[in-house]
């Protein structure tokens, strides 16, 4: 860095023949830019400037030099511009990942923010594996329940509930449950968490401590078919069966013993500059509440 704020300084001084001039161009004092340049000629080990009490002239080794350099400070001011250019508007890729039943999520809104942003290309991830967002290169992450890492900042994209949901065939078959303890008599469809194998709880005010199993799976929208086929009850995120909900092809039972529910949050890592695509994303979700 020494060694450009000395080419700077030549570069600026040979073009304005004097040092005060080109301290003014720059924003420093004419002592400043007489130093640089003393410091550049010391380890260039030449003159440059022909020195009087009136003014400085290059020498034959410091037009050479000059010649060479003044192409390289236009380069880095042209350089310079661009990037202030590009880190001005929203543009270039944005490597999102979120679970793999973010798509219902994510994608009616899309539509939108191309419309708004159409320099910003989306390149989406959607998997229920756990990534290292830092270590695998993603802008941005969806993610749900409490978030502990230092390395990741975050922002609330709102709560969400669950349901407990059956095709109206499987309930023409097996009454619909009154109570979560009538829950022991049907086939339940259970969610397997890829990253650790766990189950995924109901959490109701009250549930069974063994659900009956029909089914289980690491992926959650087989889960959600597997019910609209009619193979059992699913518990699943709200946002997720509304168009089956409103449709008839699902029906919701026990949603007044549902308790609080989850939640999602937006995450990008904490030790990045928020670039112009992450920060119009991530107040795009905001304010689309995109759970709402």
């Amino acid at each position: 860095m020494e060694n450009l704020n000395g080419l700077l300084a030549f570069v600026r001084a040979a073009q304005s023949q004097g040092f005060a001039a080109a301290a003014e161009r720059m924003g420093i004092s004419a002592s400043a830019v007489g130093k640089s340049v003393a410091r550049l000629e010391e380890k260039l080990n030449v003159r440059l400037f022909n020195r009087s009490t009136r003014r400085i002239s290059l020498t034959d080794e410091g037009q050479l030099f000059f010649e060479r350099c003044q192409n390289i400070v236009t380069q880095l001011e042209e350089a310079e511009q661009e990037l202030v250019r590009i880190s001005a508007v929203p543009r270039g890729k944005l490597r999102i990942t979120a679970p793999a039943i973010g798509y219902r999520m994510l994608l009616p809104h899309l539509p939108e923010f191309r419309a708004r942003f159409p320099d910003v290309e989306l390149d989406l991830d959607f998997s229920d594996r756990m990534v290292d967002v830092i270590d695998e290169g993603f802008d941005i992450a969806i993610r749900s329940g409490e978030l502990n890492s230092s390395q990741m900042m975050s922002r609330r994209l709102g709560p969400f509930r669950f349901a407990i949901v059956g095709s109206p065939g499987y309930f023409a078959q097996h009454p619909a449950p009154l109570t979560p303890g009538d829950l022991r008599h049907h086939a339940c469809l259970r969610y397997r968490f890829p990253g650790n194998g766990q189950w995924q709880e109901w959490e109701l005010s009250e549930t069974p401590e063994d659900l009956p199993l029909a089914l289980s799976s690491n992926n959650l929208e087989s889960i959600l078919q597997a019910a609209v086929q009619g193979l059992g009850m699913a518990y699943v995120p709200e946002f997720i069966v509304r168009n089956y909900l409103a449709s008839g092809e699902l029906i919701s039972v026990l949603d007044s013993f549902q308790n609080e529910g989850g939640k999602f949050s937006v995450v990008w890592p904490s030790s990045r500059h928020m670039l112009p695509k992450v920060r119009v994303f991530i107040d795009f979700l905001t304010e689309k509440q995109v759970l709402g």
